[in-house]
């Protein structure tokens, strides 16, 4: 007779993977309870109670840019195509 938790040969232990299954679930568990003691929950009950019609009747318009010569444009764009051409988005 074969033991009842004796994996198979090209398995995990099974009580090795519910392990890392509650190991991962603790971690967020423990990630998500050091947000809030660390920073709190004002911001989330600001956003939460904040009057959304006030919000939407004000769209958000982004300050404008500053004036840049043209060999600051020139090196951007060289920078911007550099990224893409690493694989990394400006």
């Amino acid at each position: 007779m074969a033991p009842v938790l004796k994996p198979d040969a090209d398995r995990e232990h099974p009580v090795v993977a519910w392990a890392g299954i509650l190991a991962i679930l603790a971690a967020i568990l423990l990630i998500a309870w050091a947000g809030v003691a660390v920073h709190g929950t004002a911001d989330l009950e600001a956003a939460l109670s904040d009057d959304t019609s006030r919000a939407a009747s004000t769209p958000h318009t982004p300050p404008p840019e500053p004036e840049r010569s043209r060999r600051e444009q020139e090196l951007e764009e060289a920078v911007a195509a550099g990224r893409w051409a690493g694989g990394f988005s400006p």
